[in-house]
């Protein structure tokens, strides 16, 4: 059952209150973060406060929509009004935006009770949140295990309980990965649906925002929350938003659908415990009656080294703002040239740092053409692939990510190795579109694994239909880690 509509209904019936509700999940982050660490901010009075609002409401008689009093957590790369904002960098440790991202702002004009911000890599650069200026984040199954990256912050808090539901962003896997890695339900959103205004750049032609959630019915409540058309933003699509969850109902199946298996993205490197429950998973999806083919996506490889130029490219553009002069970190000099290059080499970490020379290098005279220029063609032709796909089938499939969370440390000084976890996501972003990443399954350690459902543009509720169905019939995301 979906957790917000539950929530909902003990706020109608008054069985709990809202400020009861936010002190229980701040009670939980209180006594899961030292062992956790999946928040940089706790907005412990600010949520207090707005739930007492809820409650004044409720007394007054009056009817709360269904996303008020409901307690949500942050990643820390959108902006917040008055609430410090770092992107888990320490060149960003006294920023306080002097305003707030579409995002945020539409989820507080419903009633959505923030607590807090939650830790990723720094910029969103990473796959393990071990890239943080502050801290690492715990993976709820294992605490010595990553939580995926960039918003794995966001997804620990939510497989943790120690929020209902959280969003994050996705520029190269940075939802569906982590709640790969933890077990929960993570959607990145079709290029433009949702408003980008407020959410710190990273690579701005691939960064999306959405939601992180235990079931697939809470991701379609909060992306119907946050999407929807932006002036303030020039990439903003100016569509429709359908109500996501008209026909998530019981005795949903998948009759007169088909779905392609990626060939591609099953074979050499792909784990044999992931292999196995995610070809479980589409069995499952036969026996709920869809079709299911074999789809071959011959350039869905050659993701990886494309976006490897494309992302640091534009990573190199973005973060070249970041010099110590209008807001941020400032390194004390008085010479304006050593002072930037003291700042961006004292307030950037390792990760950021080997991408913007990446990007630097790949703009640089002579080599646009080479590697910018060539690696925008490869996206084009990755997204010919998935376009011819979709004239045969209604969905792709295929793992999140090729394996379960590894042990923390154990990659984040292999940058090679730790960009092959992003293998399966990448593409996706490239071009443009949907893709939710769903629990199906545990490994023999107990970890989880995910399960990828790919969809053409717009097409979310295709996807959230398919895998409501899918859902309705396992029982993974009612399963949960054993924290003290």
């Amino acid at each position: 059952m979906s957790l917000i509509r539950e929530l909902h209904r003990q706020l109608t019936q008054k069985e709990r209150s809202a400020v009861e509700i936010t002190q229980a999940y701040l009670s939980r982050i209180e006594t899961l973060e030292p062992q956790l660490r999946s928040f940089l901010t706790v907005t412990a009075d600010q949520a207090l406060t707005q739930a007492q609002a809820v409650d004044q409401k409720i007394a007054d008689g009056a009817a709360i929509g269904l996303l008020e009093g409901i307690p949500m957590g942050l990643k820390d790369n959108l902006c917040t009004q008055g609430i410090r904002t770092t992107c888990a960098s320490k060149v960003l440790d006294n920023f306080v935006p002097p305003y707030e991202s579409t995002v945020t702002q539409r989820l507080a004009e419903q009633g959505v009770i923030a607590l807090g911000k939650t830790n990723l890599d720094e910029f969103a650069m990473g796959s393990s949140t071990e890239n943080s200026a502050y801290q690492v984040t715990g993976n709820p199954w294992n605490p010595d295990c990553v939580p995926g990256g960039s918003s794995g912050g966001s997804a620990a808090a939510v497989a943790a309980d120690e929020c209902p539901v959280a969003l994050g962003s996705d520029t190269g896997g940075s939802i569906r990965q982590p709640a790969s890695f933890c077990g929960v339900v993570g959607l990145k959103p079709t290029y433009g649906l949702v408003s980008r205004y407020g959410l710190v750049a990273f690579a701005s032609s691939l960064d999306q925002i959405g939601p992180l959630t235990r079931t697939v019915e809470d991701a379609a409540i909060v992306l119907q929350a946050i999407a929807g058309h932006d002036p303030k933003d020039s990439t903003s699509l100016n569509v429709e938003v359908p109500d996501y969850t008209q026909n998530l109902q019981p005795g949903l199946n998948c009759q007169g659908r088909t779905i392609g298996i990626i060939q591609e993205t099953f074979g050499e490197g792909l784990d044999p415990e992931v292999d196995q429950a995610v070809k479980a998973a589409i069995a499952q999806f036969e026996a709920l009656g869809a079709k299911v083919k074999t789809i071959s996506c011959p350039r869905f490889r050659y993701g990886l080294p494309s976006y490897y130029i494309i992302a640091p490219s534009e990573a190199s553009s973005n973060l070249a703002r970041y010099d110590g002069v209008k807001y941020g970190v400032r390194a004390d000099d008085s010479n304006l040239i050593s002072m930037y290059a003291k700042t961006r080499a004292t307030g950037f970490g390792p990760e950021v740092k080997r991408r913007i020379m990446i990007g630097t290098y790949a703009l640089s005279a002579g080599y646009y053409d080479a590697y910018y220029l060539k690696a925008q063609k490869v996206r084009t032709l990755i997204k010919q692939d998935f376009e011819a796909a979709f004239q045969e089938v209604d969905a792709l499939v295929c793992p999140t990510s090729p394996t379960t969370a590894f042990k923390a440390g154990t990659k984040v000084d292999d940058p090679l190795s730790m960009y092959l976890i992003d293998l399966m996501t990448i593409p996706v972003n490239l071009a443009g579109l949907p893709g939710i990443s769903l629990p199906c399954g545990f490994d023999e350690s107990g970890l989880p694994i995910g399960l990828q459902l790919i969809g053409n543009v717009l097409q979310e509720q295709t996807l959230f239909e398919m895998a409501y169905a899918y859902e309705q019939a396992t029982d993974w995301h009612q399963k949960s880690p054993q924290l003290t």
